[in-house]
């Protein structure tokens, strides 16, 4: 969202500070807005203390120059905002999802993150849920409300076909190797699925495990299984997204995820797990399907062996996204926000 949101606050008129991690951010990147101030701060890289320790560092510079208004990502950075507030800088915080429901976190991570929204419900100005279904839980467990702005896709152009791959021949999913994007699943659902028809892996977890090694070892034994690991050209990612023959989505917590947004607006037919979430931005655009691989690979295969129905599902989705999903509006949802708390 940095990409998008900054340069439209500054075309609008607006002094963005965007903060971040060395390395975050080249100087020599052709696509960085040089309207927007970068300030890289110091933190601690390891998995547990990273977003609370640049989050610190970030929120004390911010108030030695007390800007008009502060953004804050994350209620892991819920612990910083009375340090904000006692300097007078009102904050507006996306809550992102239910970080304490993540199997990925361990019981003291769960902790941190679940404090940490207790005390962005208590001492941010406003909140900001990126789905509805969010909005409602927060209304329910911390008894706030706020502003639903999801998030945006880019309209693309034509692109090619990924080398070695066909346009609908293959089933792709693209997310971190982590349990709750229900990736031991798919990797169980894509060894039928490889057996007519490409599979392709987008991600990693990072810091290795038994899902890329279970990834590995089918890429190692089955020549219609790909592993491309993180791709961070997005042009090659939109094209994987515009030629697959089915797109598997299988976040299950958090609302709207931006991946299913851009996916939609490249125009893949979708099948994806079945949450509220996914319900929500999807609508009648996508097919769902239950956890179980079985499931997953018979949904999959059921789109990629009815290429009418996978343009059927491909269209409506960009569609919806052109409809509902643009960056245009929500940056402008942003700051008119944004603009509400600096002249309060």
């Amino acid at each position: 969202m940095r990409t998008q949101l900054a340069p439209y606050l500054a075309e609008h008129g607006w002094a963005v500070t965007v903060y971040g991690r060395p390395g975050a951010v080249r100087q020599d990147d052709p696509e960085r807005d040089p309207r927007v101030r970068s300030v890289l701060t110091r933190g601690i890289e390891s998995k547990s203390a990273s977003t609370l320790t640049y989050g610190l560092t970030s929120a004390l510079h911010a108030i030695g120059h007390k800007p008009d208004v502060a953004l804050i990502m994350n209620v892991a950075n819920g612990y910083w905002i009375p340090l904000l507030r006692l300097r007078g800088i009102p904050v507006l915080i996306n809550v992102d999802g239910m970080e304490w429901e993540r199997a990925k976190w361990g019981r003291l991570a769960k902790l941190v993150f679940r404090i940490g929204a207790k005390l962005s419900a208590r001492f941010a100005n406003r909140l900001v849920f990126d789905a509805e279904a969010i909005a409602q839980r927060w209304r329910t467990e911390f008894f706030k409300d706020g502003a639903v702005i999801a998030y945006g896709g880019d309209p693309i152009s034509e692109l090619p076909v990924e080398p070695g791959l066909t346009h609908r021949g293959y089933a792709l999913v693209v997310a971190r190797f982590v349990p709750e994007n229900t990736i031991p699943q798919f990797i169980t659902a894509a060894e039928q699925i490889s057996q007519t028809h490409d599979v392709v892996f987008v991600g990693s977890s990072g810091y290795g495990g038994e899902m890329e090694a279970q990834v590995q070892a089918l890429v190692d034994t089955n020549p219609r299984a790909h592993w491309f690991g993180h791709v961070s050209d997005d042009t090659r990612l939109h094209a994987l997204w515009q030629h697959a023959g089915v797109y598997f989505h299988g976040h299950s917590v958090g609302g709207t995820n931006p991946a299913l947004v851009q996916a939609m607006a490249c125009g893949a037919p979708i099948v994806a797990r079945d949450t509220v979430f996914t319900r929500e931005v999807l609508a009648d655009t996508g097919r769902f399907t239950g956890p179980a691989p079985a499931d997953i690979a018979a949904a999959c295969l059921a789109v990629l062996n009815n290429p009418t129905e996978a343009d059927r599902l491909a269209d409506a989705a960009k569609a919806r996204a052109a409809e509902a999903y643009t960056w245009e509006s929500v940056n402008a949802a942003y700051e008119r926000e944004l603009a509400h708390l600096a002249q309060s």
